[in-house]
């Protein structure tokens, strides 16, 4: 039985993300590293020297060409003119979170992949973890969610809110393990450093009583990326980073704690893997684009709704 040629893969940016992107892409079986584009080639030159040679594409027009599936790790501002163009050579497409900045936008890349018939994932990674793997099989009724996401500063990202940068990601995690329509939002948020949002409290309620408390923070000086779910007799503590927590359940006792087995891994790495079988398998990926414009239109209401706050307070 002949063997299956290699899924032809690229990265369009090359920066802090984006070099893992390149790196995996080329050690990753049944996929090869077939192109990298950057607005510095001498960043791109760099990256593909570091992983096999890969070509070095002067366009996207160029890498669209040469690939088959692309992942999209330019700012965020970028995503849709840079999808909605790989999209025009048939490319699936991996969009780095937020799927872009605006509902609006998000529609225009799904209705082009649709009309391609191509894949839309989005980087969500932390549905990726093993940490999410573990909730999914174990959270059956929850009732109360508090995420905790904070991140020391950096300047990649700032084109957009810590709501768009950081708690999306939450955001994301808490509709997939509620799965209730959501009914009232309370959030408040300020900025620090940046123009936009760097702190920012949300408080979601959903149709089937569960309310969720989300902290997001981009100028901490101690990064933590934690969930605590609390159901009936019991609640989990996880910890996204280290890959690890407890359960804590009611005995006849009293509370009894047991530590959760985790089995660790790369959650980049397990998302690419992810998205490569997808498209072998002609199925839909685990994160496409409506999970990830449902996570941008709580996103955008969350923001919406803190600057409509904060300029009644200083009006």
């Amino acid at each position: 039985m002949p063997k299956e040629a290699p899924l032809r893969c690229g990265v369009a940016g090359v920066g802090y993300l984006g070099q893992h992107h390149a790196r995996i892409y080329h050690q990753l079986d049944g996929c090869e590293l077939a192109g990298v584009y950057d607005v510095d080639p001498k960043r791109a030159r760099e990256i593909a020297k570091q992983h096999g040679g890969a070509h070095v594409c002067a366009s996207l027009d160029e890498l669209g060409q040469r690939c088959d599936a692309v992942s999209i790790v330019v700012p965020t501002d970028l995503h849709t003119e840079v999808a909605l163009k790989l999209l025009d050579h048939d490319c699936h497409l991996l969009i780095e979170k937020p799927i872009c900045p605006t509902l609006e936008e998000a529609e225009q890349i799904t209705a082009a992949a649709v009309a391609k018939d191509r894949i839309v994932q989005v980087g969500h990674i932390e549905h990726y973890n093993p940490v999410m793997s573990f909730l999914e099989k174990h959270v059956k009724d929850p009732r109360f969610i508090t995420a905790d996401r904070l991140a020391e500063f950096k300047l990649r990202g700032v084109e957009v809110s810590v709501i768009l940068d950081l708690m999306i990601h939450d955001i994301g995690v808490i509709l997939q393990l509620v799965k209730s329509p959501l009914v009232r939002v309370d959030s408040v948020g300020v900025n620090v450093l940046t123009k936009s949002e760097d702190i920012a409290n949300a408080r979601l309620t959903f149709e089937n009583g569960c309310v969720a408390n989300i902290n997001t923070s981009r100028v901490s000086r101690k990064p933590v990326r934690e969930i605590r779910v609390f159901q009936p007799n019991a609640y989990l503590s996880l910890n996204f980073a280290e890959q690890k927590g407890h359960l804590i359940r009611k005995g006849k006792l009293g509370l009894s704690k047991k530590n959760i087995p985790i089995e660790k891994g790369e959650p980049l790495l397990l998302e690419l893997a992810s998205f490569s079988d997808a498209i072998r398998q002609k199925q839909n990926p685990k994160v496409d684009a409506n999970l990830g414009k449902s996570a941008l239109e709580v996103a955008l209401q969350i923001t919406q709704q803190i600057r409509q706050g904060n300029a009644l307070r200083e009006g």
